[in-house]
């Protein structure tokens, strides 16, 4: 998408009011259309005075942009900024919605979209803004690299393509990739991690980017890479697997991150970690009442096959706090079922053990427009990880199950400023919510990007 800032009057955008409407026909009620082709206009209604703000904007210009999806417009202009919001917001807003409803994903489509609109013109009083409408379509772009990857389908992102994937789209930007195979993995005593890998007859990776380009201690994101998740012995229903190629939504936003955080040249240190496997049945797999070990010592009682994903996150996370001793760690994860029961599909559920560290991460969230909500992290809670066989049980049950299963997390962090986000209700909508269609959201790559820029 291109931006322009001139006074074209072709296909004009006019925000309208309700309070201010003065058409027959049109009642300017939020997200209303009207093309006035005799004028070379479109109204666009925002609705009451009272009841605007910038998701109502949002979504009101995300409706146009799919409104115009099949018809024969590649410009587009919008009008002088008339709503309340200071016109940085403004402009964000506009293009950020404008780019989000373009996407579709079509990858198995034997049609693909086409959209033609291909040129956005602004007020030339906006002009100040080009820099930053580039920066936030840069960050989009990796929300987007997120999107495809979590969209596309087991048979086509597995272990080895996942990350052949990371080192295609960031390696040319300046991020160092390294990719380890099954040997390195066990030498690198990620056992925890390799238990939950070995029933596939793919082979696990673990990922390791790392964009050096600061003088800061390094921010580390890790992201579950769950490619595929059956449930293990433990298995799920049909139904219950069929949008499980989405179980690797945390690896797809680390890596879109770092193709926003490279791509904008940001001067951070910052380190990306995926422990990318699948969880299927074999004589191979591990089984319900297994005792494994983890790569810090600790023995984990397998109490479900199906809470694999942190169990992968077990090794990742304390790998990312010994080797790289990083002065905060976010891990993102389709973790629990119990996040969509508390929060729904809205709010992605936070677990910490750093409540400054947590600041930073909600700040982060709030300048994206993305929900964050922290769940208390009690002590008594973890009693329900105990394990009468093991050092900790990798299930504490049906309750408050999203907070144990941060707290399962906890214990490899080794003390290390730490943020856990639960994402299984934001990184995957199963239907259309504010700006964003059904499928992958990229969740949280405008926050971990804006907490690395502000780091």
């Amino acid at each position: 998408m291109n931006f322009n800032f001139n006074d074209q009057k072709e296909n004009k955008i006019n925000f309208i009011f309700e309070e201010d409407n003065k058409h027959n026909f049109f009642k300017a009620k939020s997200g209303e259309i009207l093309p006035v082709e005799a004028e070379g206009e479109i109204l666009l209604g925002l609705g009451k005075k009272e009841d605007f703000t910038k998701d109502v904007l949002k979504e009101a210009v995300a409706k146009l942009i799919r409104f115009l999806a099949d018809k024969d417009i590649s410009t587009i202009s919008f009008s002088a900024n008339n709503t309340d919001l200071d016109d940085k917001d403004f402009c964000l807003a506009i293009v950020e919605a404008s780019i989000v409803a373009s996407y579709k994903f079509d990858h198995y489509k034997s049609e693909k979209a086409c959209q033609k609109l291909s040129e956005i013109n602004f007020d030339e009083s906006l002009s100040p803004y080009k820099a930053d409408l580039e920066e936030l379509s840069n960050v989009l772009e990796g929300q987007f690299l997120a999107r495809d990857l979590v969209n596309l389908r087991s048979n086509d992102i597995y272990p080895e393509t996942l990350a052949q994937a990371a080192h295609d789209n960031l390696s040319d930007l300046g991020v160092d990739v390294k990719i380890y195979g099954k040997d390195e993995i066990l030498d690198m005593g990620l056992t925890a991690f390799y238990e939950v890998a070995k029933g596939s007859d793919k082979e696990p990776k673990f990922i390791v980017m790392e964009y050096l380009k600061g003088d800061n201690e390094p921010l580390a994101l890790v992201g579950k890479g769950l490619t595929y998740d059956a449930g293990g012995y433990s298995i799920k229903t049909s139904a219950g697997m069929k949008t499980m190629n989405s179980d690797m939504g945390g690896s797809g936003t680390v890596i879109g991150a770092m193709k926003a955080i490279a791509s904008n040249k940001l001067k951070v240190n910052v380190v990306a970690i995926v422990a990318a496997c699948e969880n299927l049945i074999s004589g191979r797999a591990y089984k319900p009442g297994d005792i494994i070990k983890a790569r810090n010592g600790m023995t984990i009682d397998v109490d479900n096959t199906d809470a694999e994903g942190r169990i992968t996150l077990a090794d990742a996370v304390n790998y990312a706090a010994t080797e790289y001793k990083p002065s905060l760690l976010v891990d993102l994860a389709t973790l629990t079922g119990a996040v969509l029961v508390a929060l729904g599909e809205t709010y992605t559920g936070a677990v910490t053990n750093d409540d400054a560290a947590f600041a930073k991460v909600k700040k982060a969230s709030e300048d994206s427009d993305e929900k964050i909500w922290q769940l208390p992290n009690d002590p008594f809670f973890k009693t329900y990880n105990n394990s009468e066989n093991g050092d900790v049980k990798n299930s504490g049950g049906r309750m408050a199950g999203s907070i144990t299963a941060g707290q399962f997390i906890e214990n490899f962090i080794e003390e290390v400023p730490w943020v856990h986000l639960d994402i299984a209700g934001t990184a995957y909508l199963s239907a259309p919510q504010g700006i964003n269609e059904t499928g992958a959201t990229g969740v949280h790559v405008k926050t971990l990007y804006n907490l690395a820029k502000n780091y």
